[in-house]
């Protein structure tokens, strides 16, 4: 089919490169004249596994880029809105990006047109899409809007659309959902996992993926309501890192005996510094708005919100109890993503403890594999960059680890003890086992389990002195 996709960021882009690889004729549509020309020449905007080779593969021939909305429109059956949805002050999506496209489809409606919400949007956006297209003189039975929503996750986004756990479809009558059906059957009917150049899936990918047909209103809700419920489960479970910490008991132990729950599973049961990126915080503040204008208090959210925050006060803590006093301190730190496998630094709890430590005093040395560049632009210019995580370690008080990269947990301790001053690490996304660490030498913090230390070291050391008093 011939598709339009009105928006080239994370979304766009990624849907644009699958939609390609799955045989349909793709028009990426943005008036970013910049980022139209990098396109064009080559260039892959963001660290995406995967994406680099769909683009190769699909560039100026079955995915092409247009500054041409108008044009597009006339060319396709359907197309996509995945333009950004910012937050604005009040918590609410900003959605006079959507609105903007929605007022120019009617000029370029030359036949039955689906229109599809590929953003996050708030429910009742698929109606406010529709009345702005009939506003702007469009017949009515021209085109049906349905919803699409995306459940990508950064890093792995290719596969994740490619092998997706389901594809959720809003549609209000049939005849629309007979196109997304159609857009879908490479998937759907499994053709595609069939083709030698298929790009891999992950292990246990249910192939082909369930289709599911909604209303418009409950697929716009089941997008937010995955988000808030996937951000509430890591808000729980560093809920009870805290409570772990405070008795002495392994995080982890906790998290096996509740993951192996089939009622729960693993999955999001990661202590941490928190959640970040450009979904669930955003997506979160969005549900709690929609959720106040239908005259319901989540108040659920709010403290989903509280506790993540809350979890960068306490590592800060951890830091101040292992270093005592943080001016003129020299840390080095592993990660500045908001999670491993992209370069995304948007809301990251990395970047935000990171200035913080700056505004103490602290001296910074910092790796990332892929989002150094990015941090450039939004990070004090006293922090150093270093060019991997030895580096970054050399001379330091102490290491922090920020960002579950791979290369993070698989680091030569030996190496790594000699490059710092002192050999204390304080790991926020629990990379490493206690013992062993404490084995190699190292003063070990990390989240929700006991502090480890090798044996010369006395207990004060790394107990908070608030808290030795009690033992």
């Amino acid at each position: 089919m011939h598709i339009a996709i009105v928006g080239s960021g994370y979304v766009g882009l990624v849907a644009g490169a699958c939609f390609a690889d799955m045989g349909h004729q793709v028009i990426l549509v943005d008036n970013d004249q910049q980022k139209l020309a990098a396109l064009n020449s080559g260039q892959v905007p963001i660290h995406e596994k995967f994406l680099p080779e769909l683009l190769e593969r699909h560039r100026g021939r079955s995915l092409t880029f247009s500054d041409d909305l108008r044009a597009a429109v006339e060319a396709s059956a359907a197309v996509f809105i995945a333009v950004g949805t910012p937050p604005t002050e009040q918590g609410h999506a900003d959605l006079s990006y959507v609105e903007s496209v929605a007022r120019i489809i009617p000029s370029a409606i030359n036949g039955y047109k689906v229109v599809v919400e590929k953003s996050t949007v708030p429910v009742y956006t698929s109606e406010w899409i529709r009345k702005i297209i009939l506003r702007n003189a469009a017949p009515p039975d021209s085109f049906d809007v349905a919803s699409n929503p995306e459940f990508l996750r950064e890093g792995t986004a290719v596969t994740d659309f490619l092998y997706p756990d389901r594809i959720v479809v809003g549609a209000d009558n049939e005849r629309c959902a007979a196109v997304l059906r159609t857009i879908y059957a490479p998937l759907t009917g499994g053709s595609y996992y069939k083709r030698p150049d298929a790009i891999p899936g992950p292990d246990q990918a249910q192939i082909p993926p369930p289709l599911i047909i909604t209303s418009t209103k409950s697929a716009e809700l089941i997008k937010h309501a995955c988000n808030a419920f996937l951000a509430m489960k890591i808000s729980f479970i560093n809920a009870v890192a805290s409570v772990c910490e405070s008795v002495g008991a392994n995080v982890q132990q906790v998290c096996q005996g509740i993951g192996t729950d089939s009622r729960i599973g693993p999955r999001f049961l990661n202590p941490g510094i928190g959640y970040g990126g450009s979904c669930f915080p955003k997506d979160l503040m969005a549900f709690r708005a929609v959720a106040r204008e239908c005259g319901y208090e989540f108040r659920l959210l709010d403290e989903v919100i509280r506790i993540n925050e809350d979890q960068r006060q306490r590592f800060l803590r951890k830091v101040h109890n292992a270093l005592w006093t943080l001016r003129g301190k020299r840390l080095g730190v592993l990660g500045l993503a908001f999670k491993g496998g992209t370069d995304d630094i948007r809301e990251s709890p990395a970047v935000l403890l990171v200035q913080t430590l700056l505004q103490e005093g602290c001296k910074v040395a910092a790796y990332d594999p892929a989002a150094q560049e990015r941090a450039k632009e939004v990070l004090n210019s006293s922090i150093e960059y270093a060019s991997d995580a030895y580096e970054a370690a050399r001379g330091a008080d102490a290491l922090l680890i920020l960002t579950e990269w791979d290369e993070f947990a698989s680091l030569d301790l030996d190496r790594l003890h000699r490059e710092l001053k002192y050999s204390i690490v304080i790991d926020g996304r629990n990379l490493y086992d206690p013992d062993s660490m404490a084995a190699h030498g190292f003063t070990y913090y990390s989240v929700g389990r006991p502090a480890a230390m090798p044996e010369s070291v006395p207990v004060e050391a790394v107990v908070p002195p608030r808290k030795a008093s009690h033992s």
